[in-house]
């Protein structure tokens, strides 16, 4: 019985001993993140050494389809529609895949970024932008598979895709002056109706400065007549502040509005009011 015992302990401590075991991967995982201009980038990929291998041509054959890494895709994620080669590629993950080539390597974002390698069935319909690039030879060679996101401007920036002695570097533009634009033209106009309505909508609900949350709520609501919803805080902030005359032409004006737009919910908690307040 002792000897059992012994040996169920043993081989529990086998178990525990190998679930907690950490070996060095092969090919480590990296994520990079950078913002381009107002942009944000994100790479994730595994990285693969050389260990005294030939790659390109050796290792990765030339005119072959290549994963660009190891293990699961490499992704890039785009945080805006960006453009590359004067196409646009729109926002989202996508998988870098690559052919590489002695002088030229093509570059594939692949919309279906969740293959372990590359697909078992290519689908040319999840080919979301192709672009070929030069190679550049390095006078050194880079030992751990690199993926890097340089040359940066306000504008966009460069992947490099470096390994052995390559480098293969793909330029993106991002929208960084339509972005900075708006953002300009927005804050220089002023709070928007929206920005209106939230303020005094704060402030009814906190028991604040009313005399504020009926400034706010009367522009808001001549930001936008048929916005039910507005005039519906609106007739509530004049309630209660004891103006139940103008509570009950703002509740009106919504319950035209809710009706006119359809919404039922609106509808029935307007005419609730105005059944509280003697208007129906």
């Amino acid at each position: 019985m002792k000897r059992l015992a012994l040996f169920a302990f043993v081989g529990l401590l086998s178990v525990t001993l190998s679930a907690q075991m950490q070996t060095p991967q092969p090919s480590p995982s990296s994520k990079l993140k950078q913002t381009v201009g107002l942009t944000d980038v994100v790479v994730k990929y595994s990285r693969p050494s050389m260990k005294g291998r030939k790659i390109f041509g050796g290792l990765e054959a030339y005119g072959e389809l290549w994963r660009t890494g190891a293990n699961k895709n490499t992704t890039i994620s785009f945080g805006d529609d960006v453009t590359i080669d004067g196409k646009e590629l729109k926002a989202g993950t996508y998988a870098i895949f690559t052919v590489p080539g002695e002088t030229v390597w093509e570059v594939i974002f692949y919309s279906d970024s969740e293959n372990w390698g590359t697909p078992r069935e290519w689908d040319d319909a999840k080919v979301a932008l192709t672009t070929k690039v030069e190679v550049i030879q390095m006078p050194m060679p880079i030992e751990t598979f690199t993926i890097t996101i340089d040359d940066l401007h306000n504008n966009g920036a460069t992947l490099g895709l470096l390994w052995e002695n390559t480098y293969v570097g793909v330029r993106f533009e991002v929208p960084t002056d339509k972005k900075a634009t708006k953002s300009i033209e927005s804050v220089m106009a002023g709070p928007s109706a929206n920005d209106y309505y939230a303020a005094a909508a704060y402030y009814l609900d906190e028991g604040k400065d009313l005399e504020k949350a009926k400034k706010w709520i009367d522009k808001a609501v001549s930001m936008n007549d048929k916005a039910f919803w507005v005039m519906r805080k609106q007739s509530l902030i004049y309630a209660k502040m004891g103006d139940k005359q103008g509570a009950i032409a703002a509740a009106k004006k919504s319950l035209a509005a809710a009706e006119a737009a359809g919404n039922a919910d609106y509808v029935k908690l307007n005419k609730d009011s105005l059944k509280e307040w003697g208007a129906l």
